[in-house]
């Protein structure tokens, strides 16, 4: 990620503040921090044990349109993927080639799904089920910690 980037990045952070104390910055509201899947998510489902066929990786149209629009309105796109770090020169180029905008690329992601992120910070998550596009508002059942 280039300087401008991350200056754009980190110039729309808020300070936070809790009990008077100074906590770990927020986003406004209107910009969303989007950690979006590579493999089978963006493009053809392919296992780090067969780099080959990440060059020519089939991009999934739907979510090149989705993320250029979501990277149009501002937000943060950044790539969290499967993939390890001897992966990450194929990636970027693939990613550059394509025409995907992004911010960062986190390297090895954890595999098998199954994911349960606890974080102090307000997290969604969406599991791509083959259609990518715009995100729509819909009461739903999760699990949470219980407070009680």
């Amino acid at each position: 990620m280039d300087k401008r980037m991350m200056k754009n990045m980190t110039s729309n952070l808020q300070d936070s503040v809790k009990d008077g104390q100074l906590v770990s910055p927020v986003l406004p509201a209107h910009i969303k921090n989007y950690l979006i899947d590579i493999d089978g998510t963006i493009c053809d489902d392919i296992p780090n044990e067969e780099p080959e066929r990440m060059v020519t990786a089939a991009v999934y149209p739907d979510a090149l349109l989705t993320i250029q629009s979501w990277h149009r309105e501002g937000n943060i796109i950044t790539f969290f993927t499967s993939r390890t770090e001897e992966h990450r020169i194929i990636t970027e180029s693939w990613l550059q080639r394509h025409g995907f905008p992004y911010h960062g690329l986190l390297m090895g992601k954890p595999r098998g799904g199954n994911y349960h992120w606890i974080d102090n910070h307000i997290v969604r998550a969406t599991r791509y089920e083959g259609t990518f596009s715009s995100l729509i508002e819909k009461q739903v059942t999760i699990q949470v910690f219980d407070h009680e």
